[in-house]
């Protein structure tokens, strides 16, 4: 059985074009998750899936593995699951996806998010959450929380607040959730004929397609919290970062 971390990477995001290629103390942002997921020796392979020739093109010179798709996926878990295709791998092969805008990227989760599917063979999905510190990043959108049941399957995922503390005085954790998720190769090519989910088309949350349609994803816990770049305003906040590590 192979583990394959596949990095999907578009060049025509709305809210920041070209975000791969976006340089970050002289890197382009690809390069930093790349070389970060590379030094997991749980893996088979690491590959970048794009559909875009910029990106291809700076994948290629720096060295690291990568596979043109097609433009029109809807997620991606879509692009994802493509070029898990192209490299032929088998219905029990497990998948990691790791977002492109991750620079901050601590590769010692890789082998906590897939921990569960190596130990239940039924298991389709899992992803990883930690607990939210900073307050501001309850009420802000881009940072997308994750409520679960007492096994840890996801209950659900939103960009608001969940979950709600109707009584003031009531104390408990928000848990943000990390975009990194391993799926056995059989799932994903399920999952990307299930038609677009009413949950998912409101928030905007590939998940969500999996929830609606009756799949568990398991949701693990972890410290090694993954910085993610929304808008070209993070490009500082990333810097500082990786200048103190």
């Amino acid at each position: 059985m192979k583990i394959v971390a596949i990095i999907p990477c578009r060049y025509g995001s709305k809210r920041f074009e070209g975000k791969p290629l976006s340089m970050i103390l002289g890197k382009p942002m690809v390069w930093w998750v790349y070389s970060s997921v590379r030094n997991a020796d749980i893996l088979s392979d690491v590959v970048v899936a794009t559909d875009d020739e910029r990106i291809y093109q700076c994948v290629k010179d720096f060295g690291g593995r990568v596979v043109m798709t097609e433009p029109v996926h809807r997620s991606g878990t879509d692009r994802v699951t493509e070029a898990a295709r192209k490299l032929k791998l088998e219905d029990r092969d497990i998948v990691i996806n790791i977002q492109g805008d991750q620079p901050v990227f601590d590769f010692r989760c890789l082998p906590e998010v897939v921990d569960p599917l190596l130990k239940d063979e039924d298991l389709d999905m899992s992803t990883l959450a930690c607990k939210m510190i900073d307050p501001d990043e309850i009420t802000d959108p881009n940072h997308v929380k994750v409520i679960f049941d007492q096994n840890r399957d996801a209950l659900y995922f939103s960009r608001s607040p969940i979950p709600f503390g109707r009584d003031s005085s009531a104390k408990f954790d928000y848990f943000k959730h990390l975009g990194i998720y391993a799926y056995r190769k059989r799932f994903l090519e399920r999952f990307v004929k299930l038609p677009e989910g009413r949950l998912e088309a409101i928030e905007k949350l590939e998940q969500l397609r999996a929830l609606e349609y009756g799949y568990r994803i398991k949701v693990v816990e972890t410290v090694h919290e993954s910085m993610a770049v929304d808008t070209p305003g993070d490009i500082a906040r990333v810097e500082a970062v990786l200048r103190s590590h």
